[in-house]
């Protein structure tokens, strides 16, 4: 990554690593976006006894940690593997692939105006990180609410020719989640009931498939999760008070 954080990282915060060295008790790491040394304690490698730790962790291998504790003087943090979640660990991965797309789209930008990469990274980062935490959220806020990058300090072909390759190589972000809809009728007709329930449901927005027998999975597609979930909830309520009303058991659950 070409990004790299000033000062030091905050207590709790959840960093990339590349292991360096790995000894008996210890792992040395460097905390990639900050360019400093680490160390993680045989103790927070992984729960329960530690027979091998190579069975965790190899050199060069690049790993998510979370911060212990940092000690300025020594510029040096301490660090720990076995606290971070799946989610967490998930979400830091994810957020540094989408960094790397902002990146690619610099480094091409830079070939096409014949700027050397690293000055134009850095005259991108000084100006958009004083508004935006990344550059990639930056690059989305052109996507999806049409900013221009020419109200910010940075000169006017770079703003032109970078806004142009972020709507060609980036796309509107899209959230989706589900919900199981349990629907029932012990009527002569129930699954024309149902299928009038279901009906109800289905918009835009949300999509519903059969599951099994009573069972329907619901997925809405939005913007954000806001959004997502109102659509949901929206369509989820009318299809069970449409089922209720002709007489039938219904019952929303979110996934």
């Amino acid at each position: 990554m070409l990004l790299k954080k000033k000062g030091f990282p905050e207590d709790s915060e959840t960093v990339i690593c590349t292991v360096t060295s790995v000894q008996h008790h210890s792992v040395f790491v460097r905390v990639d976006e900050y360019d400093l040394s680490g160390m993680i304690h045989i103790s927070e490698i992984a729960p329960g006894r530690i027979r091998n730790i190579r069975d965790y962790v190899t050199e060069s291998k690049v790993i998510v940690c979370k911060v212990l504790r940092v000690n300025p003087e020594r510029g040096h943090v301490d660090l720990s593997l076995r606290r971070i979640t799946e989610t967490q660990r998930r979400n830091k991965v994810n957020e540094v692939k989408q960094e790397q797309k902002a990146e690619k789209i610099i480094e091409f930008v830079s070939k096409k105006i014949g700027g050397n990469v690293l000055d134009v990274y850095k005259e991108l980062s000084d100006n958009l990180l004083e508004e935006y935490d990344s550059l990639f959220s930056c690059f989305m806020d052109v996507v999806e609410r049409d900013i221009s990058l020419e109200k910010f300090k940075i000169n006017k072909e770079l703003a032109k020719e970078l806004g142009d390759i972020i709507k060609q190589r980036l796309k509107p972000s899209f959230v989706e989640i589900r919900g199981e809809l349990l629907m029932q009728s012990y009527a002569p007709d129930g699954v024309e009931r149902v299928k009038k329930a279901l009906k109800e449901a289905v918009n835009s927005g949300v999509s519903a498939k059969y599951v099994a027998a009573g069972r329907y999975s619901l997925t809405a597609h939005a913007g954000d999760f806001k959004k997502a979930e109102e659509l949901l909830r929206k369509s989820s309520e009318a299809a069970v008070k449409v089922m209720r009303e002709q007489g039938g058991e219904a019952e929303f659950v979110r996934k």
